[in-house]
């Protein structure tokens, strides 16, 4: 294993000081290391918090600023934050407005913010994410895994969050939004979790994971590598006879690195994602790529797409500030 850390077991917590000190314009590292939040709350706002295992970066606490989370919670690398984790981010958070946690459809997650949301002893809705068409069930998680799509919730409802729509509001704009957005995902390696120091899974030269999870989780099946075009075909065909969004929509398209997968490869995918979404009479009217939700150093990428209306494109478009994604300001 050869990674840029001193050990195993302080790798989280180097890596939240120096995130903290990089971004100390942004965002501030809460006691114990428990969460990071927005510097500067915002007096009578409902506010955002998300979180899960580390590992993911920038996933989520690349996105805590204006626009977006006003707190995320990390937990160890691929391992659920624990409750008093969220208790304590709605304590800081929390300006009067109440809190909606947004949280990847995976058991630990859904588990343990729930018994936060009722210990807090404030007003808490909760959006549960469910995107992934990979599969139905897996281990981690009770129906579909909740990956890239996340990402774009959090950005939609952040914008609607930031104008002063309230709680009720958000959490059915975040629903919605859930609703309207699929992802699949492809591996050509796996990660290697440092505590482990050895892959989660092993794949031949010429094979990849069709429909991996964010973790390392099986996918629909193992199969040859093929060509860019070939995969995208399949992720986006599988996304689009999921989703049936209506022949002359518009879209937005996120295309997502594992960490592992150089940018040149990504845009490759883009235009091919791009060609299959327009051929099947769909606007591509939005686009982000990037390495946004990763899984380590896992080389491979995901396809998301969500189904837009003028309303859900105005608040993509909306201002943001944070570590990660910043536009509009």
């Amino acid at each position: 294993m050869k990674k840029l850390i001193n050990t195993p077991d302080t790798v989280l917590a180097e890596s939240l000081d120096g995130f903290a000190a990089a971004h100390a314009d942004i965002l501030v590292l809460g006691e114990e290391r428990k969460f990071v939040r927005r510097r500067a709350p915002v007096p009578g706002k409902v506010a955002l918090i998300s979180g899960g295992g580390s590992g993911h970066e920038p996933l989520h606490a690349g996105f805590v600023g204006h626009g977006m989370l006003d707190a995320a919670c990390p937990g160890q690398v691929f391992t659920s934050p624990t409750p008093d984790q969220m208790m304590a981010a709605a304590e800081a958070v929390d300006t009067g407005a109440g809190c909606l946690f947004i949280v990847k459809n995976y058991e630990g997650d859904v588990m343990n913010f729930q018994m936060a949301a009722e210990m807090a002893g404030r007003e808490i809705a909760t959006v549960v994410t469910d995107d992934d068409v990979a599969v139905e069930k897996s281990t981690w998680s009770t129906g579909r895994r909740g990956v890239a799509g996340t990402l774009v919730v959090e950005k939609i409802v952040g914008a609607a969050a930031e104008r002063g729509d309230g709680l009720a509001q958000l959490k059915a704009l975040g629903d919605a939004v859930n609703r309207r957005t699929r992802s699949m995902g492809v591996a050509l390696t796996s990660c290697t979790v440092p505590a482990a120091g050895t892959p989660t899974f092993t794949l031949a030269e010429d094979e990849m994971e069709m429909g991996v999870g964010i973790h390392g989780e099986p996918g629909r099946r193992r199969v040859k590598l093929a060509t860019a075009d070939a995969i995208a075909d399949e992720m986006t065909g599988a996304i689009l006879a999921d989703l049936e969004p209506p022949r002359g929509s518009e879209v937005l398209l996120l295309v997502n690195g594992f960490g592992g997968t150089p940018a040149m490869e990504l845009y490759v995918m883009v235009n091919a994602a791009r060609r299959i979404l327009e051929g099947r009479g769909l606007k591509v009217a939005r686009f982000l790529t990037g390495s946004l939700v990763t899984s380590l150093e896992m080389a491979g990428c995901s396809i998301t797409v969500t189904s837009l209306d003028p309303a859900l494109a105005a608040l993509w478009d909306a201002p943001v500030h944070t570590a990660a994604l910043r536009w509009g300001l």
